[in-house]
């Protein structure tokens, strides 16, 4: 569990808007997201930053607020965020580097004195936020004590009267440069904020060594942190205690790079400057219904169900009379899988024979949960190169659904809503 994690309630004035400070949380080891062959619950990105442009070039300043000053002292960091490209520009390849660097060439004065460091931190308030949907990005993180990158979400009505924390963030990924197998995912709310922030620890691999994909998957009342496509976590009003949930409006996007503070602590010896946050895109997508997706209907005009409508691992799917409840209700966030109350549809022990039951599982980015929907309305588990079958070709509700060499009978076939 997330436990230390300081944050503070602190403003910046830029140019008119008012860009909160705080600090960030969480995730697990990533991919390249993959291209479904179709989407299931009516997918779509609604915003999107791949950070394409020449070389040296700044961020589209139509979509990014740049931050700048010492952040108030907010977590007792050390950096001077600035406006210049040499602490975040485009890499000409497609990538943002944010890259902190021990240097003061503006002579700038920190909380504690003489700024020893700048770096670059940048938001979407004002220009971009999101309830609900998967918000991700695939990055690539920097190394060394005292290195502190973010990826995270405050709640839009910070800048309009409500302070922190009671405004809600949602820490996507956080990092410790001195912990590189491990990222962290954290939420905080009123009565749940700063060190008493809920979230969890991931160990995964070396996160400095390559790119990965961090994500929430955000509906009404859950919210589900994955690495590479791997939930290690998922959070309801239920952990609250009876503290209100306040992550049901509007948020914007921050990235930045913090150098020291009082959870990473600060640069040493062994610390190396400069230091990269290389962040690939940022994505943001939504799913018909604000996330709750669309039906599956096949054999006899009936839904795809999760059994009894219940939620826990290795539940059987099966076909039922469509009734609009949440266990018919599926969507595919763009990664390859199909899912039902934020859990994946899947190859009960990775199985690829004829008969391998489908159940729903937490989403662990495996071929057992990778699935695509031809254009002859099959739904096709990828390494099996199997359909998704209705046993025995049995119409009755509560006939189940399992794996079966592709032969176009309409117990194989699926129409998605």
């Amino acid at each position: 569990m997330r436990t230390r994690v300081l944050v503070g309630a602190i403003v910046l004035t830029l140019g008119g808007l008012v860009a909160p400070m705080t600090a960030a949380t969480g995730a697990p080891p990533a991919a390249t997201p993959q291209a479904a062959a179709q989407e299931v619950g009516t997918t779509a990105v609604t915003w999107e930053e791949n950070f394409d442009g020449p070389a040296g070039s700044r961020v589209n300043a139509a979509r990014w607020n740049t931050e700048i000053g010492d952040n108030h002292g907010n977590n007792k960091e050390h950096q001077y965020y600035t406006d210049s490209a040499s602490n975040a520009a485009l890499d000409g390849a497609g990538n943002l580097v944010i890259t902190a660097r021990k240097e003061n060439p503006g002579n700038y004065n920190c909380w504690y004195g003489r700024c020893q460091y700048t770096s670059a931190r940048i938001n979407t308030a004002g220009k971009f936020s999101t309830t609900y949907g998967r918000v991700e990005a695939r990055m690539k993180m920097p190394r060394g004590k005292g290195i502190w990158p973010a990826f995270w979400m405050l709640g839009s009505d910070i800048n309009n009267g409500v302070p922190w924390p009671s405004s809600g963030e949602i820490d996507i990924m956080e990092f410790l440069g001195h912990q590189q197998n491990t990222v962290y995912g954290t939420i905080h709310g009123p009565g749940y904020s700063g060190a008493e922030g809920i979230g969890m620890a991931y160990n995964g691999p070396n996160f400095a060594d390559g790119f990965h994909t961090f994500a929430v998957d955000w509906t009404p009342n859950s919210i589900a942190w994955s690495v590479d496509g791997h939930v290690y976590q998922r959070r309801t009003p239920a952990d609250l205690g009876g503290d209100r949930w306040v992550f049901d409006k509007p948020f914007f996007i921050i990235l930045n790079l913090a150098v020291g503070g009082e959870w990473p602590g600060y640069p040493d010896a062994s610390t190396v400057f400069p230091q990269q946050f290389v962040i690939d895109y940022v994505r943001v997508s939504s799913t018909s219904g604000g996330g709750a997706g669309g039906r599956i209907t096949g054999l006899a005009g009936k839904c795809l169900d999760v059994a009894n409508g219940n939620s826990a691992n290795a539940t059987p799917i099966q076909i039922h009379d469509c009734n609009g409840t949440a266990a018919q209700q599926w969507s595919r966030p763009g990664d390859g899988t199909i899912r039902a109350f934020g859990k994946c549809l899947d190859a009960a022990n990775a199985g690829t024979a004829d008969g391998t039951p489908v159940q729903l599982y937490e989403c662990n980015g495996t071929g057992a949960q990778q699935w695509a929907v031809s254009a002859a309305n099959d739904i096709v588990n990828i390494p099996a190169d199997k359909c998704l079958d209705v046993k025995d070709n049995n119409p009755n509700n509560g006939a189940r659904v399992q794996l079966w060499t592709c032969a176009g009978t309409a117990n194989q076939k699926w129409t998605v809503s």
